[in-house]
């Protein structure tokens, strides 16, 4: 099995791996053994939020395992986010000074004292978009985060940024799948040099997100599609030796984006940073730019139960 990793630079000259693990919908308890589990198959690049709820774990699962693997600190690049608050939800919107806060909060959970990427969760609220980009400029100059972003943004909420004269993100997390391929909001941060981040590769599998209160918009015909037979991507992965989860992340990066898979299963961790040992021909890789759905189903700005 190869678990050679790549990488590619962010906007700032920053070595960021290109598969990382993604912790969403793992509990605190859980995040540690999964951590270390995942640096010690390879990975170093690990990807958590305040919104998640497992910071504290993820941080235990590093310090483990970068002492089991005997690795620096600098081999692992660690993101987190700021939960920027939802008025909708009756949650008081996080001010400059609550966005520092915020990060120190991170770092004391994670036992850090800087993370390689911060970013904003999501592009609410408006009235508060500004202040908290201002303080995460503020806290990369500081020294606190080596890489500012953010996730969920589109062209409109990062022209935002352009127009006060702020500097742009270095990334921009995005749901990104065959079925939400969003060519144009990718083009323009191509054309921005914002590095793209894909999470939710995995939903046209039929066991995606299949748990009561996971949070997914897939419907019916969706799941039905992830689950026959003759499923596009079952066909791929039987031809190329793989899995189904390997044929999806392995388009992200061939479209040149990080990804961030995430699993419970040891196999399945080890499995899903195998992703260079092969290549989707051309004419797949055709075949799939035709399967683009449109909006996404993991996230919705009216909804974001299903950040991920």
């Amino acid at each position: 099995m190869q678990t050679r990793q790549k990488y590619f630079n962010l906007t700032n000259n920053i070595k960021m791996p290109m598969v990382g693990f993604g912790t969403y919908l793992i509990p605190n308890e859980d995040a540690q053994p999964l951590v270390e589990q995942a640096i010690r198959s390879g990975y170093r690049h690990i990807d958590t939020a305040e919104a998640y709820g497992n910071e504290e774990g993820v941080g235990l699962g590093i310090k483990a395992a970068s002492a089991a693997v005997g690795i620096s600190r600098e081999e692992i690049f660690v993101t987190t986010k700021l939960w920027p608050g939802n008025e909708a939800w009756g949650q008081t919107p996080k001010t400059y000074e609550s966005t520092i806060a915020a990060l120190q909060a991170s770092l004391a959970k994670l036992q850090l004292d800087y993370v390689d990427l911060y970013l904003i969760h999501a592009p609410f609220p408006q009235t508060q978009r500004l202040e908290q980009w201002s303080a995460l400029v503020d806290l990369q100059q500081q020294g606190k985060v080596r890489a500012i972003g953010v996730s969920n943004f589109n062209q409109t909420h990062i022209e935002e940024i352009k127009t006060a004269g702020l500097p742009l993100p270095n990334a921009n997390q995005i749901e990104l799948h065959p079925w939400s391929q969003k060519p144009a909001l990718v083009s323009y941060l191509t054309k921005k040099d914002i590095s793209i981040i894909a999470y939710s590769s995995l939903v046209p599998l039929s066991t995606w997100r299949d748990v009561e209160g996971q949070g997914s918009a897939k419907t019916a015909q969706m799941k039905a599609d992830g689950a026959g037979a003759d499923s596009p991507f079952k066909l791929m992965a039987k031809k190329y030796g793989v899995s189904e989860a390997q044929v999806l992340l392995r388009w992200g990066i061939q479209k040149g984006y990080a990804v961030l898979p995430k699993s419970a299963s040891a196999e399945r961790i080890r499995q899903n940073i195998d992703l260079f040992s092969f290549e989707i021909d051309d004419a797949d890789m055709a075949a799939i730019e035709a399967m683009d759905r449109g909006e996404g189903v993991a996230w919705s700005s009216g909804d974001p139960t299903k950040a991920g």
